[in-house]
């Protein structure tokens, strides 16, 4: 419950006063954290107000299939990869990697849109959300992906909310890409 409060008050934070709010398209989103053992994934309401963590996928043979399946149980209009990003606003050491996979998501997940969005700072945030609401460390291991990933998802909602347009890059399928 910790964390949901903690992604609600950056949220609140994130609004500027007397600013309109502008819409944000309807729709179940999921958010893909990309990590080199497990993928985190998290998937919002259909009115695209709160994320929330969903799974932990094992990384390695079936993975895409694996979120091919979670996206269509959920009825997902689009997924997001988180692309890791350094202080400096450049793509980290992983955002190849992170590229690579998200074009064979593409692909795999065709015609559902894919797109990049930066994950700057997230995995330290879940961990020390998770670290606040009384997890260890073995426990946080097991959770820290998918509370990554629910919020990288709550960030591109409140840029959508802000801007009125889809956060990050749309991503172009890479044909024969597998991951």
């Amino acid at each position: 419950m910790a964390y949901l409060e903690t992604v609600l008050q950056r949220t609140r934070r994130a609004a500027v006063p007397g600013t309109p709010a502008r819409s944000v398209r309807t729709g179940v989103r999921l958010a893909i954290d990309l990590g080199s053992a497990r993928i985190g994934v998290a998937r919002c309401d259909p009115d695209g107000l709160l994320a929330s963590p969903l799974a932990t996928v094992a990384r390695g043979r079936g993975d895409l299939d694996r979120l091919a399946a979670l996206a269509a149980e959920q009825g997902a209009m689009e997924v997001l990869v988180g692309l890791p990003t350094g202080l400096s606003g450049r793509p980290g050491a992983a955002a190849a990697q992170a590229r690579a996979f998200a074009a064979a998501a593409a692909a795999r997940l065709a015609p559902l849109p894919v797109r990049m969005v930066d994950e700057r700072f997230t995995t330290v945030l879940a961990h020390d959300a998770l670290r606040q609401g009384g997890r260890d460390s073995r426990q946080r291991r097991t959770r820290v992906d998918k509370a990554a990933a629910a919020l990288i998802l709550q960030g591109a909602l409140d840029a959508e909310r802000a801007t009125g347009e889809p956060a990050g890059e749309l991503v172009a399928s890479s044909p024969g890409a597998g991951g």
